[in-house]
C-alpha cells in the first residue's frame, strides 16, 4: 500500500518537529518553502522551492506535483504564518482545512478585530490608523499607554508600547515600514496576565490542548518595543478563569467560521476576565507545540493536527492530558556586536531536564538592536516537578551559557 503524502508549508527550523512527526506516522513528506537550503528539507521526502507567502508559485507547484508524481492527501503549516497558502491549496485539491475567508480574516488583524466586535467577541478597545494626523487625533482622545502595531505582520515586528515619552512620528513611521499593507491598527494596552493557548477545533467544539502564561520580564528594558521573554506551562490563572478562556476560544472560532482546525490564541486577563488580542489558524511557532504542551500534557498535539488535516478521525481521548510536568522556556539577548564566542554549552546538552537547547547565533553572526522575536539568539526549554524548579533551571542555563559579543569594526 503507498504512503498518503502531506505537504507541509514552510521547511524553517521550527518545522522540523512537524516534519519529523508526519514521517514517523508513516506519511510521505513534501516541504515547500523559499529557501533553497531550507534546514527542514534535510527531514523531506521531496521538497518545492517557493515562498510560503507566495501563493500562486506555491500552487503551481504542488499542482504540478499532485498531478505528476504524488497525490497529496493533505496540507499544514507549522511555525509559519501562512494560513492563506495552506487554505488556498486544500480548497484548490479539494483537501480538508479552513475556508479561504476564514484564512484570510486570519491574517488581516483589523478585519479579525471588526469581525470580532461585530460578533461581541471580548476584544481591547481598538482603531484603524490611516496617518499621521489620524494617530495623534485618537492617542490625544484615548489614554495611554496603548499598542501600536502593522495590520498583517508577525514575530512581533513593528508592534510598539505607547506612552507619553514616545515620538509619535518615529513610531508611526516604525511600525507601518512594518505593514506589507500599509495598514495599523492602534489598541489599547490591557494590564493584566498574557496568555497563549493552542486549541483544535472538532465539529465546531474547541478541545483546549496548552495553556501557557508569556513572560514581558524584559518589557521595560526593550520598550517601546514589545518583547517575549518565553512562558510557563502549566498557566498559573484558576480554574474559574480558565474555563472563561475556554469558551472564549471556542466563540472566537466560531466568529471567523473555524469549525475544524487549529486556534492559537494570545490572550490578556483583565479583572479576571478574559480578552482576545488576536487568533492565529494554524500550529504556533516557539516550540508550543512540538515540544511544551507534549512535555506538560502528555498530548501528542502535532499528531492531531496532521490527522485532522488528513481527513482522519481523531480519537477525543487521546486529546486529554495524561500527566501536568511543569515547562519554561527563556530565550538569549546577547549585547550588540559580533559574536566572538559561545561559551558553556557542554554543561547542558545532556542535562535530563533540558528539553531543547538550541542557539541560533555562531562565531561571526552579528547581533542588531533587538526590536522584535527574530533578533532573539537561542531559547532553552526546560522541565521540573514545580514551575518554581523549571524556570530556575531555564534561567540558569541562559546565565551560564555566555554569548559574547565585540563591537562591530
Amino acid at each position: 500500500m503507498n504512503k498518503r503524502t502531506l505537504l507541509i508549508i514552510s521547511g524553517g527550523i521550527e518545522s522540523i518537529p512537524c516534519i519529523k512527526r508526519a514521517s514517523d506516522m508513516g506519511l510521505h513528506v513534501v516541504v515547500s518553502d523559499g529557501n533553497p537550503h531550507a534546514p527542514g528539507f534535510k527531514y523531506a521526502d521531496d521538497v518545492l522551492v517557493a515562498s510560503t507567502y507566495d501563493i500562486l508559485n506555491t500552487y503551481n507547484l504542488v499542482k504540478n506535483y499532485n498531478e505528476k508524481i504524488r497525490k497529496i492527501d493533505g496540507v499544514i503549516c507549522c511555525a509559519s504564518d501562512v494560513p492563506l497558502t495552506v487554505a488556498t491549496i486544500a480548497g484548490k485539491l479539494n483537501l480538508p482545512g479552513i475556508e479561504i475567508e476564514s484564512a484570510k480574516l486570519a491574517i488581516d488583524k483589523l478585519a479579525m478585530k471588526k469581525k470580532f466586535a461585530a460578533d461581541q467577541i471580548s476584544i481591547p478597545w481598538f482603531s484603524p490608523v490611516d496617518s499621521l494626523k489620524n494617530l495623534i487625533a485618537l492617542v490625544h482622545k484615548h489614554e495611554y499607554p496603548l499598542v501600536l502595531k502593522p495590520n498583517d505582520s508577525r514575530g512581533s515586528r513593528g508592534v510598539l508600547l505607547l506612552d507619553q515619552n514616545i515620538d509619535l512620528e518615529w513610531a508611526f513611521n516604525f511600525s507601518i515600514s512594518h505593514s506589507p499593507s500599509k495598514k495599523l491598527i492602534l489598541e489599547r494596552f490591557i494590564e493584566g496576565p498574557q496568555l497563549s493557548t493552542e486549541s483544535i477545533m472538532i465539529n465546531g467544539e474547541s478541545h483546549n490542548i496548552g495553556f501557557s502564561d508569556r513572560n514581558y520580564e524584559l518589557l521595560e528594558i526593550y520598550r517601546p518595543h514589545i518583547i517575549e521573554n518565553g512562558g510557563e506551562l502549566p498557566s498559573r490563572l484558576d480554574k474559574e478563569t480558565i474555563d472563561l478562556v475556554k469558551d472564549l476560544i471556542q466563540e472566537a472560532a466560531l466568529s471567523i467560521g473555524v469549525r475544524d482546525g487549529i486556534i492559537k490564541g494570545d490572550l490578556v486577563i483583565s479583572n479576571g476576565k478574559p480578552l482576545i488580542i488576536e487568533v492565529a489558524t494554524r500550529l504556533s511557532g516557539g516550540y508550543f507545540c512540538s515540544h511544551e504542551i507534549p512535555l506538560n500534557t502528555g498530548i501528542d498535539f502535532l499528531g492531531a493536527a496532521i490527522k485532522q488535516c488528513l481527513g482522519d478521525e481523531i480519537d477525543l481521548l487521546s486529546l486529554r492530558s495524561t500527566k501536568n510536568v511543569s515547562v519554561a522556556q527563556r530565550y538569549w539577548f546577547p549585547k550588540e556586536g559580533i559574536v566572538s564566542s559561545i561559551d558553556g554549552i557542554t554543561s547542558y546538552e545532556s542535562h535530563p531536564d533540558v528539553e531543547l537547547l538550541e542557539i541560533r547565533v555562531e562565531p561571526g553572526s552579528e547581533i542588531k538592536s533587538i526590536n522584535s522575536h527574530p533578533g532573539r539568539a537561542g531559547v532553552v526549554i526546560t522541565k521540573g516537578r514545580t514551575l518554581k524548579q523549571a524556570i530556575a533551571l531555564a534561567e540558569e542555563v541562559v546565565d551560564n551559557i555566555k554569548i559574547l559579543t565585540k563591537k562591530k569594526m
